[in-house]
């Protein structure tokens, strides 16, 4: 598709039309990044990152909005942003068009991922009841809390349960309760006895996690068996990874397996390739301390991690940047 290109003239008189994608007189290229909610971590990523960008390339502005991990690869595949967050696991489903996509997303490319690594949590309450993964989400009478419907973390719990052969409608015709709500509501119905077990999805440390340990009921955090983890991999590419004692001391008695969800960075195919290509290269330069500052969760990316994706294809600019570092992404 071919952008517009605007004189400083129609952008005083059109400045509050909904633009796609501008191109200045002085060829000043504006971007919008859709990102999380106002204050979130992806939020606060977003315009980290877009700061750091404008700072070494002044040609490229991007203006972050907030959104949200399932609706931004759409709202990027539409061409309404035009670069954002997106999951792996749920950007690779939109590419294939399954569920909880209804169509196949063929205009969105990605500049990899490992940016902001999110765990799969499942804690439960040490005062009764199995301690599995498998025995605690078929028991009969559960009473788990999970965030709101639809987003990336309950829809991650729906596909254990279905893989498990259960789901929220049978927990509750079993006698129990699935109760769905905000991070803070979950988190009270834990602490007041309401749910005996949260799952979640969030970097580590997680500020929930963190205040149910300091909190009269404590509890633990469950391993993810190898099937349910393999099943995830496989069906819907998502990530595993560990984690380890030192990460929530009062919650784990020694390192877990878990399922691990991960950032990725989602582009609209129309992106020139020469703006791509200089925002791939400045997150490449800047990795380490610098990526660090904007947000903990993204110290350990690497163009090595970026590279190892295979769930959206890559944006020519970013694989012409990667393969200048010296890293091959998929083809």
């Amino acid at each position: 598709m071919t952008m517009p290109i605007l004189t400083t003239r129609r952008l005083a008189l059109g400045g509050a039309l909904a633009l796609p994608f501008l191109r200045t007189a002085s060829a000043q290229t504006t971007l919008e990044w859709v990102a999380g909610s106002v204050g979130g971590g992806w939020y606060t990523m977003a315009a980290g990152l877009s700061s750091l960008i404008r700072e070494e390339n002044p040609d490229i502005q991007i203006r972050v909005v907030p959104g949200g991990g399932l609706a931004n690869p759409t709202r990027i595949n539409n061409g309404q942003s035009q670069i954002g967050w997106g999951i792996d696991a749920f950007s690779a489903s939109a590419v294939q068009g399954v569920e909880p996509y209804s169509a196949k997303h063929e205009k969105i490319r990605c500049l990899g991922t490992g940016y902001s690594p999110t765990e799969h949590l499942l804690l439960r309450h040490t005062g009764a009841g199995p301690a599995d993964m498998r025995g605690i989400l078929t028991q009969r009478g559960l009473k788990i809390g999970a965030p709101q419907r639809s987003s990336t973390d309950e829809m991650t719990l729906q596909r254990i349960l279905r893989f498990l052969g259960s789901s929220p409608d049978k927990i509750r015709a079993d006698g129990g309760r699935y109760l769905n709500g905000s991070y803070a509501d979950v988190g009270a119905a834990y602490n007041d006895g309401q749910v005996d077990y949260i799952y979640v999805a969030l970097a580590k440390p997680a500020a929930l996690m963190t205040e149910i340990a300091q909190g009269r009921r404590g509890g633990r955090l469950t391993a993810f068996p190898d099937d349910i983890r393999k099943h995830l991999i496989d069906q819907y590419a998502y990530a595993e990874g560990t984690l380890e004692k030192s990460d929530y001391p009062a919650l784990l008695d020694g390192a877990i397996p878990v399922t691990l969800m991960d950032s990725v960075i989602v582009v609209n195919e129309s992106v020139p390739n020469e703006i791509v290509q200089k925002i791939t290269a400045t997150l490449i330069k800047n990795q380490g301390q610098r990526l660090a500052t904007i947000h903990p969760s993204m110290a350990g990316w690497t163009p090595a991690k970026a590279v190892n994706y295979r769930g959206v294809p890559f944006h020519p600019g970013a694989a012409a940047a990667f393969r200048a570092a010296g890293f091959n992404p998929p083809a």
